[in-house]
């Protein structure tokens, strides 16, 4: 049986610190990054009356919004994000969606600047 994913990006810019660090640590300092948060969703079967998966427009006003909501601000300062890692990120991501979006299976959040990247799957 074939398997359907449909996947939506946005991107954001956003400061964070990791307050656990040791005293001058460059990662315990301020500093920021160019984010892609990518949302994917899964199905074996199509809306009938669509042929689709999911309403891709939906899916990308609903990411963009997310990442709206972190964008140019400080990371730590969200609920879930008090450590900013890439995989606290993910959960923050998949948490804020999948109520709205059962199918979601995989976030992916990258810095691509420094080629980092960090996979979810639901």
């Amino acid at each position: 049986m074939p398997v359907f994913e449909i996947t939506k990006q946005a991107t954001f810019d956003a400061a964070h610190h990791f307050p656990n660090e040791p005293e001058g640590s460059i990662y315990r300092r301020v500093h920021g990054h160019s984010f892609t948060v990518e949302a994917t969703m899964r199905s074996e079967v199509l809306d009938v009356e669509h042929g689709w998966v999911a309403d891709l427009g939906a899916l990308d006003r609903a990411l963009k919004a997310a990442a709206e909501t972190l964008d140019h601000g400080m990371l730590n300062e969200h609920e879930g994000l008090e450590l900013p890692s890439l995989e606290n990120l993910c959960l923050w991501f998949a948490k804020t969606l999948k109520p709205e979006w059962p199918g979601l299976c995989r976030i992916q959040v990258a810095r691509p600047t420094i080629n980092e990247r960090c996979v979810l799957s639901l």
